[in-house]
């Protein structure tokens, strides 16, 4: 391409979109940037550092998963079509009812599509999740067994297959591990606000299951260079001629980090960054968890959810961020996030800067909370 590319990011100031918003703005890569989120700049939870990648001259408030709003969002001032839209948008929240993610989540993706693959752009990048993947022992790769085990997963694989079906879509598929990071309210950061409670109580923090259950990871940073990188290669390849005959017509990418992180990978940092003592509750409590799921789940949040605020009004913190150490049952199942990444980097030549989950990079996460004024530090 002579010239850079137009960029249109859906769900912009969601956590993926406003880093990759950054990362374009940092490393000057794109010639026009558009960020549409049906959230307001203000009440994004955004930090400082993003004000320039996420201005209002670059901000459209829209909801793109209703039709009537699709013309505003593509059409571009100079006539022109965009060249790469990445959709990070989506219903990122757990246990919601199926009809939400169906909107939310299934219906944007198919609208955007249908939308992109109208108007001839170069490269639509569409972010899954590795969850869609069966659990097994061995780490997943593009092309092995489905079987969704979160209610995310169960729509982000039809939006996968439906994307997959329309006719001119120049498609991408990008599968995620636990995205962690610098402002991070998901996975790993529950994990943190819980180890932070059990600091405080002064009791031991132990996980359900083994510590060799699977919860791959991979650091933001590597996320939207990725992102970036695979977008990139389709401009300039275009399809038909993939160098790997086994990818199908639609290329699909696992973004996991090479760590291969498991719940004693996490124990492990936690009780050193934390100085408690983190275990496993062995076969029996696990046997009963399983059966008994809701109400495991319950009591842990009923333990947890006070000590938590008293943290956040001992600390002074009257407006609190994303963080809580409430725990999602969807995301306590006995199933292994377990992940290849291999083709990413064999396809595209991508390299991954943070390859394994450390704890300077957990420690970084924390020091993020604290500039940013959602974080409890210990007195």
């Amino acid at each position: 391409m002579a010239e850079k590319p137009a960029v249109l990011i859906v769900g912009g100031l969601g956590y993926i979109g406003r880093f990759l918003a950054l990362y374009i703005q940092k490393n000057n890569l794109a010639s026009e940037v558009r960020i549409v989120d049906k959230t307001l700049p203000q009440l994004a939870w955004l930090a400082p550092e993003f004000d320039e990648a996420c201005s209002n001259d670059k901000f459209m408030q829209a909801d793109a998963s209703k039709e009537q709003s699709l013309t505003r969002i593509f059409d571009r001032s100079n006539g022109k079509q965009w060249d790469y839209i990445f959709n990070c948008g989506g219903e990122t929240r757990n246990s919601q009812d199926d009809e939400v993610y169906k909107v939310r989540s299934l219906a944007l993706s198919v609208a955007l599509g249908k939308e992109a693959a109208q108007r001839g752009v170069k490269a639509f990048v569409e972010l899954s999740t590795g969850m869609v993947y069966k659990s097994d022992s061995q780490p997943s790769k593009e092309g092995d067994k489905l079987k969704p085990w979160s209610k995310i997963a169960v729509f982000k694989l039809q939006a996968e297959e439906q994307l997959a079906k329309i006719e001119g879509l120049n498609l991408i598929i990008v599968r995620l591990a636990h995205v962690y990071g610098d402002y991070a309210s998901q996975f790993v950061a529950t994990a943190l606000s819980m180890a932070r409670v059990y600091q405080d109580l002064e009791e031991e923090m132990k996980w359900l299951w083994t510590k060799d259950l699977r919860v791959n990871t991979v650091h933001i940073s590597d996320v939207v260079r990725a992102l970036w990188d695979t977008a990139n290669w389709y401009a300039v390849k275009q399809k038909p001629n993939w160098d790997d005959k086994a990818m199908g017509a639609t290329p699909i990418f696992n973004i996991v980090d090479q760590g291969q992180t498991s719940q004693g990978t996490m124990a492990e940092i936690i009780g050193q960054l934390f100085g408690i003592k983190t275990g496993f509750q062995g076969q029996l409590i696990s046997t009963f968890a399983r059966l008994n799921m809701d109400s495991v789940v319950d009591d842990v949040n009923d333990d947890l959810l006070g000590p938590w605020a008293d943290l956040l009004q001992d600390a002074g913190i009257t407006r609190p961020g994303p963080l809580t150490p409430f725990m999602e049952k969807e995301l306590l199942k006995d199933t292994d996030l377990s992940m290849d990444g291999s083709r990413l980097e064999t396809v595209v030549g991508f390299k991954y800067e943070k390859p394994h989950i450390t704890k300077e990079l957990v420690q970084e996460m924390i020091d993020s909370y604290t500039r940013i004024g959602w974080w409890p530090v210990k007195k």
